[in-house]
């Protein structure tokens, strides 16, 4: 990358920094090639601090660290957005963000946990969520076996509206499954991707 350094009287350029899972944006930083070059051989996003003078890598007293995933740069050269994935809430207040977003994705299986985590919690009579929950692991996780299967059998047949709905019952159940053991789907997704770095690195 050929980055125009030199356009600004400090021969800084701001870094925006966005989860590289959920597109948020966390925060805003400066580098100059020094801290790009350190970011890239530490695997973790470090800055040129103008309060401190100095370089800086995010998390080095709190352990917050932002792992760099990629490195892209504008149109004009002079603005830098940086992949990351935080270890932690990345503004020092404790917000996960520096604009007091939660960091989160906004699709509609982070709206599907929330409403069966609510089901959990403030249980319905007429809920089928909340009678699963009420009936304990065991018949939850029998329920997920079930589901596993009746869809590997659709899946040996040309229908694919009964594959589909097979499949988004297993989903489901698997949802359920990983709020009953106290886990999201983000902490799957989370070793998915350990494994594809190792993998890639």
């Amino acid at each position: 990358m050929e980055i125009n350094f030199s356009k600004y009287s400090d021969g800084l350029v701001p870094a925006v920094v966005q989860d590289d899972q959920t597109n948020k944006v966390l925060m805003l930083g400066f580098m100059n090639q020094e801290a790009l070059d350190k970011s890239r051989m530490l695997g973790k996003v470090t800055f040129y601090s103008r309060t401190k003078k100095r370089l800086w890598t995010k998390g080095e007293e709190s352990g917050r660290f932002l792992i760099l995933k990629d490195i892209k740069l504008d149109c004009d050269q002079d603005s830098l957005l940086v992949k990351a994935s935080p270890l932690g809430p990345v503004c020092h207040t404790g917000a996960d963000t520096c604009w007091f977003e939660k960091n989160e994705g906004n699709g509609f299986l982070e709206k599907l946990e929330g409403i069966i985590r609510d089901r959990k919690n403030h249980p319905e009579e007429n809920s089928y969520i909340s009678g699963l929950f009420k009936k304990g692991i065991n018949k939850i996780a029998q329920k997920v076996g079930e589901e596993a299967v009746e869809m590997v059998i659709e899946a040996k047949d040309h229908n694919d509206s009964l594959f589909l709905n097979e499949a988004a019952d297993l989903l489901f159940h698997y949802l359920i499954l990983l709020d009953a053991k106290g886990h999201n789907l983000k902490e799957v997704t989370n070793v998915l991707q350990v494994r594809h770095d190792k993998k890639t690195s």
